[in-house]
């Protein structure tokens, strides 16, 4: 922690970080013309806002002196035409500068995206929900800013702050200096407050983060606060998480108000020294009157875009703090492996663990040694106590994890050969803990792929006996399912994710205590439609209830990642180990 605090410092103290800023700069390369018109309009607005002081000037000193009006009434005339055109530039450098920032906000958020989606489960595992919705939203929104508002204007900025220059040394290069003498400390406030907003900047992100993944983590599990009668507690952590944003904001809100008054005063200053040298050269008869008024102007206009840099610097501050953190999401490589060139039509399903050991974290093996074979068309199941590795077993066929040592084949050929997606859409999984996303029943089916039917979507559902109850919902399949299926019974959320992998005709057949939160009637239902569905595919069975797995093939009993026991139901109960003492069990609990 001390190491990555020290990172981070050290990063901080740069006045920029060019690996991420180049980073950054990739995703304008579509853009390449728009960019470069932006470019122009800002170049040419900072050259338009510069030119006013020098024609007030030279109207003043020329023309007004001399009683020149047809050279007065010219010279207005050109300064009308400048403001009309700087208005107009002004507009079109602020349209093309959001509509860049907008353009590339949505690149960058499609390419995160596609990128999580990738990930390997492990990485979820370890990984809150409400960072990862932070980073996906909030972070990549911010970057819209360093586009629009932070490097074009700034860059704007400092081109205004050259011709500014180079006009005021062009007409007095003494009341330049005059002008210039107040910009080391305004320099150094500068740097000062650049270095107090970043790190502020960054301990808002981070408080961000944070109030996101405890917002998202406990309105998911709502219900579990509220069973326990634990909203005061949650209600207290939220106010600790909330309160360290608060104070993130205030010292940075605090920065700002000690700066720019700091900045105003200074400028101030500037202003007074000038008036005081320029009334002696009018005096002496060495400054004119429209160069006082000029560099009066000049003044005002000189400390505005400093004034600017250092709000535009730290907005693009901000976004490289965001920058930095979506390039490391982007930069992590938790994937799974995807090499395989098989993409098979269809598979016939047998399914071959030799010597399989796998662990989350090594080396604390989840899995030992495991030996067990599945003929295309057979029911294996799978039971053992909660951590035995049943459902690591799946994962593991599903290759939402790879293995340490050994090998897993399907057909014959190891997993890896196969293409991942090609893969998985000969697999099938119903898991106990039904997820159903905000949309359409026949879109919570088909997960949007186009080429399953509403025929075939009506043909599963009558499988597993679902249609019955779809044609009572109003407008059946297209019948609004809320967040999670929030407003569907369990037993039909279960019979919807049966639906759904039924309705991609799989090889092979997963069930992850498929049946075990749905009541007796809908468990027959179920049964009796997983016995038509199990014919002519492999079928892999996880289950508590043991009465759902008595015409498996064989059973296997797991016990802390080992194969204890394994064989037809019958024969298990004569070896009278540990499948027996659990069917005895289960079997005296249902008697009484």
């Amino acid at each position: 922690m001390e190491s990555a605090a020290t990172a981070t410092s050290a990063k901080a103290g740069n006045i920029f970080d060019w690996q991420v800023l180049s980073r950054l700069l990739v995703y304008i390369r579509p853009y390449r013309g728009t960019f470069a018109l932006l470019i122009f309009l800002t170049i040419a607005t900072a050259v338009l806002g510069t030119v006013r002081p020098f024609l007030i000037q030279q109207m003043v000193d020329v023309q007004i002196s001399n009683g020149d009006w047809p050279g007065l009434n010219r010279m207005f005339a050109w300064l009308l035409g400048i403001l009309v055109a700087h208005t107009g530039v002004s507009y079109l450098q602020t349209y093309y500068g959001g509509w860049l920032g907008q353009y590339i906000v949505r690149d960058i958020r499609v390419d995160l995206y596609q990128h999580i989606l990738n990930l390997r489960l492990q990485f979820f595992d370890r990984t809150p929900i409400g960072v990862l919705v932070t980073r996906n939203i909030s972070d990549v929104e911010t970057l819209s800013d360093v586009f629009s508002e932070g490097l074009a204007a700034m860059i704007g900025d400092i081109l205004q702050l050259v011709f500014i220059m180079a006009f005021m040394f062009y007409i007095d290069w003494r009341l330049t200096l005059v002008s210039l003498s107040v910009i080391p400390p305004l320099l150094l406030s500068t740097y000062v407050f650049k270095e107090k907003v970043k790190k502020s900047f960054q301990e808002v992100r981070t408080a961000v983060a944070n109030l996101n993944a405890f917002v998202q983590e406990h309105l998911t599990g709502m219900g579990i606060v509220q069973i326990f009668g634990n909203e005061e507690r949650e209600f207290r952590k939220f106010e600790k998480l909330n309160q360290e944003h608060t104070r993130a904001n205030i010292r940075s809100v605090l920065y700002y108000s000690v700066y720019f008054p700091v900045a105003e005063v200074l400028g101030a200053i500037g202003v007074g020294l000038l008036v005081w040298y320029a009334a002696q050269g009018q005096i002496e008869g060495t400054i004119s009157k429209g160069a006082l008024i000029a560099f009066i102007m000049y003044n005002s206009l000189f400390f505005r875009p400093i004034r600017q840099i250092a709000d535009r610097f730290n907005t693009l501050q901000l976004g490289l703090v965001s920058t930095e953190r979506l390039l490391k999401l982007l930069d992590s490589k938790e994937f799974i492996p995807n090499e395989g060139t098989r993409q098979p039509a269809t598979l016939r399903g047998e399914v071959d663990f030799r010597h399989v050991w796998f662990a989350y974290n090594e080396p604390e093996w989840v899995l030992k040694d495991i030996n067990f074979e599945v003929k295309a068309g057979q029911t294996i199941a799978f039971v053992g106590a909660t951590g035995a590795g049943k459902t690591s077993i799946i994962n593991l066929l599903s290759r939402f994890y790879d293995i340490q040592r050994g090998e897993i084949c399907v057909d014959g050929h190891d997993l890896r050969e196969y293409d991942l997606k090609a893969l998985r859409r000969h697999i099938a999984v119903v898991l106990q803990d039904v997820f159903l996303f905000n949309g359409t029943i026949q879109d919570n089916i088909t997960l949007g792929d186009q080429s399953i039917t509403e025929e075939q979507v009506w043909a599963s559902a009558r499988l597993v006996g679902a249609d019955k109850f779809i044609e009572r919902l109003p407008g059946g399949l297209q019948y609004k399912v809320m967040e999670r299926g929030s407003t569907l019974s369990v037993g039909q959320r279960q019979l919807i994710s049966f639906v759904r992998a039924l309705v991609y005709d799989p090889r092979i057949i997963i069930l992850d205590e498929a049946t075990s939160s749905v009541d007796s009637e809908t468990e027959e239902m179920i049964q009796d439609a997983i016995e038509k569905l199990m014919q002519g595919r492999t079928s892999l069975v996880i289950a508590h209830r043991l009465s759902t797995i008595q015409k498996a093939d064989r059973i296997i009993v797991l016990d802390r990642g080992e194969i204890k026991e394994s064989g037809p139901h019958e024969e298990l109960l004569r070896l009278g180990g540990y499948y027996a003492q659990l069917y005895q069990m289960q079997y005296l609990v249902s008697e009484q």
